[in-house]
């Protein structure tokens, strides 16, 4: 099965990165029916529909960026970066779909936000992940992400929400 990494540029991309977004959030809400709440909370407080309006302003450069993994021509994960802060950026919905897991595309979507971070000039790469995602955090913390608490990220008093951060220096 051929599979690459793009970079996001032409509409039909960003096309298919909002829809993959929407897709995540959707396998969230079934995955945690217990933390519906707690998604939809995220949902509403980081904006993410108007962010993805504004796709260009946010995920792609010169502020950040957002990388399809193709497999056999068609979307099958996502990863997006955008500005955190002065100079950091925040690596946001990090997501494959589970028919094409095992296949190397996270940790390839990883390195490659990793190295645009870098290139961008970013000091620290942020995430959040919910505690269950089993399959992600092994892939983050092999990233080089440590684990941080501070109680005025959001959830930050929230243990079912991980934070973790990546010095890029």
């Amino acid at each position: 099965m051929p599979h690459a990494i793009e970079k996001v540029r032409t509409d039909s991309q960003i096309a298919a990165a909002r829809a993959m977004v929407w897709e995540f959030f959707d396998v969230l809400r079934e995955r945690y029916p217990d933390m519906l709440d707690m998604i939809d909370d995220y949902i509403k407080n980081q904006d993410v529909a108007g962010e993805l309006a504004a796709f260009d302003r946010f995920f792609l450069p010169p502020h950040g960026e957002c990388f399809l993994a193709m497999l056999d021509g068609a979307p099958a994960g996502l990863v997006m970066l955008k500005p955190h802060g002065d100079t950091g950026g925040e690596m946001n919905r990090m997501y494959v779909r589970a028919s094409a897991r095992g296949k190397g595309l996270g940790r390839k979507l990883g390195e490659a936000i990793i190295t645009e971070a870098r290139a961008l000039g970013y000091d620290t790469l942020w995430l959040d992940a919910v505690y269950r995602h089993v399959e992600a955090l092994p892939l983050y913390e092999s990233l080089g992400f440590e684990y941080f608490t501070d109680p005025s990220v959001f959830h930050g008093d929230d243990d079912r929400i991980l934070h973790m951060k990546l010095s890029l220096q």
